[in-house]
């Protein structure tokens, strides 16, 4: 992209006139008829559970970034600015429900039990993931971009075939959700998925975070139309949402793992929030997107505004929200010391996990690493 391409977004695009929105950036709660319902039966305290849920996750989320800029991380995906996208529809997942992620959803992890340390080892290095995808219902982060996205409507087919939708249990009826960027809508693989599930009718719902940059193009790089509406050309809804708004975001996404619970096929929801940090802590921002840009969506930060509403609609004390930053430094200083305590793994360990059974090439190879590793004088 030339540079005559990068000047041309200096002042950043809001989501339209047809953008979901429940509290606007100064924290005002306004209503939207198709969503009411949802959002008006979350109590105060389900509230104060989102703000507390999108501070940790942001704290966790710095953490992480600082162990990798001081060596302790080979990687790191920040999710700063999207905590609201991540906590609203991570929260809308019921029990039986399964997530298929991209590498950026931490926030979604929190919200399904799994432990920030199973996150921060993969990025050391230490193990593949470290949770049991079936246990949290929540599959392992997906580093080819847009794969997920096949793989959860693979796995709604299945649960079509359990009989698991439209079955009007609450406990049984299952929806499946996928994660994927902007920048992954232009992959072959989404397309797929998009076909597919449109065709089998699959309970699956479709989450872009379109954080308005996939890595160095804008927008307008990628696409001709806005990504809430290419579902219809595939034969089912898309909603673009206040991603930066946590309760418009759970009320979109509740209704939708509805629709898709009770057999009425896949849905997208277009999440229009902004990735403030870099793509990856490889990524410099800067040599492709203007810090004004940066500044006018900082006003939009979505824990700010939740923190405006709670104080003001709901007379929530100040007290409430110094007890959640001094938790959150605690979660960071607990996950900083359990990261630095990891064991480093074996070199011989790569080979334990290719196949899921004992394989020939692959004894053979640990047995010839062991020898060569024995060879270095003091090795024993």
């Amino acid at each position: 992209m030339g540079d005559k391409g990068r000047q041309r977004r200096i002042e950043p695009r809001d989501g339209g006139p047809d953008m979901v929105q429940l509290v606007t950036p100064e924290g005002e709660r306004v209503s939207d008829e198709r969503y009411d319902a949802i959002a008006d039966a979350l109590t105060t305290a389900d509230l104060q559970g989102f703000y507390r849920d999108m501070v940790l996750v942001r704290r966790i989320d710095n953490e992480a970034t600082a162990l990798q800029r001081q060596g302790e991380l080979g990687l790191w995906a920040p999710c700063l600015g999207q905590e609201a996208a991540q906590v609203g529809s991570g929260r809308a997942l019921r029990a039986q429900d399964f997530a298929f992620p991209t590498y950026r959803e931490h926030g979604v992890a929190w919200c399904r039990g799994v432990d920030p340390l199973n996150l921060l080892g993969m990025f050391r290095g230490v193990h593949n993931g470290g949770w049991d995808p079936f246990e949290k219902n929540f599959h392992l982060y997906t580093i080819i971009i847009g794969a997920q996205t096949l793989h959860a409507t693979g796995y709604a087919m299945g649960v079509q075939r359990d009989g698991a939708v439209g079955t009007r249990d609450p406990d049984r009826d299952t929806a499946v959700i996928a994660y994927f960027g902007d920048g992954a809508s232009a992959q072959g693989d989404v397309g797929e998925a998009f076909v597919f599930s449109g065709v089998m009718n699959a309970p699956v719902v479709f989450f872009c975070q379109n954080n308005q940059w996939a890595i160095s193009e804008p927008n307008e790089r990628q696409m001709r139309v806005p990504i809430y509406l290419r579902p219809k050309g595939y034969g089912f809804p898309g909603i673009r949402v206040d991603g930066n708004d946590v309760l418009a975001t759970y009320a979109v996404t509740k209704a939708c793992l509805d629709a898709a619970r009770d057999g009425q096929g896949p849905s997208l929801v277009e999440a229009f929030t902004y990735r403030m940090g870099a793509h990856t802590t490889s990524d410099d921002p800067t040599k492709y997107r203007v810090s004004a840009e940066v500044e006018v969506w900082k006003l939009r930060d979505p824990i700010e505004r939740l923190r405006t509403l709670l104080g003001r609609a709901h007379g929530i004390p100040t007290a409430f929200f110094a007890e959640c930053e001094e938790e959150a430094d605690s979660v960071g200083a607990d996950l900083r010391a359990r990261c630095l305590a990891l064991p480093d793994p074996t070199p011989e360990s790569m080979f334990a996990h290719v196949y899921a059974a004992p394989h020939p090439v692959m004894d053979a190879e640990r047995a010839a690493l062991t020898e060569y590793l024995a060879s270095f004088e003091g090795a024993h």
